[in-house]
């Protein structure tokens, strides 16, 4: 690592190793007030769905509880995290890309053993007693 800071930088990122060479993203007022309402919003919207019973098929509400618990995952990482291309040479905008792909196979893989787990654990109504050997 060379002790000389880029042109760009100040005297005192450079003394006190702060010196990376790439710009942080930092938040606004706006935007952490923008990331709280979309985050009560988007907790709020499942808790009413829920509740109240909107939509008659549980399989559609736990899908669209799950899409709306990802978007607030992403909205968390934008919002609070300061994720975007132009922060740390774009590396910030791999890790949200990264996060996103993870919690895509946590959420599936999460809703495929749910699914085997009633398949194969839940108890036998009587019809099916009456049929085992």
């Amino acid at each position: 690592m060379s002790t000389h800071a880029p042109s760009h930088e100040d005297a005192f990122e450079a003394h006190h190793g702060h010196s990376h060479g790439h710009e942080a993203g930092h938040g606004t007022f706006k935007s952490y007030v923008t990331g709280f309402v979309l985050s009560v919003i988007l907790t709020a919207i499942p808790f009413w769905l829920v509740m109240a019973e909107v939509i008659e098929s549980p399989v559609l509400t736990a899908v669209i509880i799950m899409a709306l618990g990802a978007i607030q995952i992403v909205v968390h990482m934008i919002f609070f995290l300061h994720m975007n291309t132009r922060s740390e040479g774009g590396w910030t905008m791999m890790a949200l890309i990264f996060t996103i792909v993870l919690v895509a196979i946590a959420l599936s893989g999460s809703l495929w053993v749910m699914h085997h787990l009633e398949e194969n654990m839940m108890p036998m109504s009587p019809e099916m007693m009456k049929n085992m050997p």
